[in-house]
C-alpha cells in the first residue's frame, strides 16, 4: 500500500515526452459541473473498462446532481471518471483507490486535466484485503461511495459488506455500485439498503443507501 498525493506525477505520462503521449486516448468527457465536457485520458491497452459518459450521467440523475461539500471514496477507480465527477459537481473531497500503478498515474493526470487536483488524493492498495482508513477518509467518514469492480468476481458484496462494517460512511451516506446487467445485489447488506437497481444497456447500478 502507498498513499500519493494526487499532484505527484509518474513518468508514464510526463507532459514533456512526445513518447510518452502517443497512447493517449482522449474519449470520455466530464458530463457536468465546473470541468463539464473536459476529456479525460484513457490509456491503450490498459485493462481498465471505464465507466461510459451515458452510464455516469445516468448516475448522476439517480443520486442528484448537487454534491455541494460532499466527501467521496471512489473504489476500483480506474481512470478516476466518477470521482471526478462529483468533484465537478461540488464535492469537496475525493479518495481514489486502485491496486494498479497505471490506474493510479492516470487518475492523478486526469484530475490535474481537470484542474482539481487539490481536491484528491490517490491510494494504492489491494481492496480485496483492506480499505483506505479514517487517517485519510476523516472521522466523520464519507458521504458517497462508488464501486466499479472487475464484473463477475463477487467483489461488490464482499467489498459493501466490508465498508458497512469498517464504520467510514456518514449517516444517511449512500453507496453507488456498478456490474454486468446479470448481477443483482441482495436487498439488505448489514446496514444497507438496496435503494435503486436500474439497467442500462450491458451495465445494472445499484443504489445503497446507509442506516446508520
Amino acid at each position: 500500500m502507498s498513499l500519493l498525493p494526487a499532484s505527484s506525477r509518474g513518468g508514464e505520462w510526463d507532459q514533456g515526452n512526445p513518447a510518452s503521449r502517443q497512447n493517449d486516448v482522449f474519449r470520455m468527457r466530464i458530463t457536468g459541473g465546473q470541468a463539464k465536457g473536459r476529456r479525460l485520458a484513457a490509456f491503450k491497452g490498459l485493462d481498465i473498462r471505464p465507466t461510459s459518459d451515458m452510464v455516469r450521467k445516468a448516475i448522476f440523475d439517480l443520486i442528484g446532481q448537487d454534491l455541494e461539500g460532499l466527501k467521496v471514496l471512489d473504489l476500483f477507480a480506474g481512470t478516476g471518471s466518477l470521482g471526478i465527477e462529483a468533484l465537478s459537481r461540488g464535492a469537496t473531497k475525493a479518495v481514489f483507490a486502485d491496486q494498479s500503478q497505471k490506474s493510479i498515474d492516470l487518475i492523478q493526470r486526469n484530475l490535474k486535466i481537470c484542474g482539481l487536483e487539490g481536491e484528491g488524493i490517490v491510494w494504492k492498495g489491494n481492496l480485496a484485503q483492506r480499505f483506505p482508513g479514517k487517517r485519510l477518509l476523516g472521522e466523520k467518514g464519507v458521504d458517497l461511495v462508488f464501486i466499479d469492480p472487475p464484473y463477475e468476481k463477487g467483489l461488490v458484496s464482499l467489498i459493501i459488506s466490508g465498508i458497512s462494517r469498517k464504520g467510514i460512511l456518514t449517516p444517511s451516506a449512500l453507496i453507488v455500485a456498478e456490474t454486468r446487467k446479470t448481477e443483482t445485489l441482495p436487498a439488505e447488506v448489514e446496514k444497507l439498503h438496496l435503494a435503486k437497481s436500474k439497467r442500462y444497456g450491458e451495465t445494472r447500478i445499484h443504489i445503497l443507501s446507509y442506516e446508520g
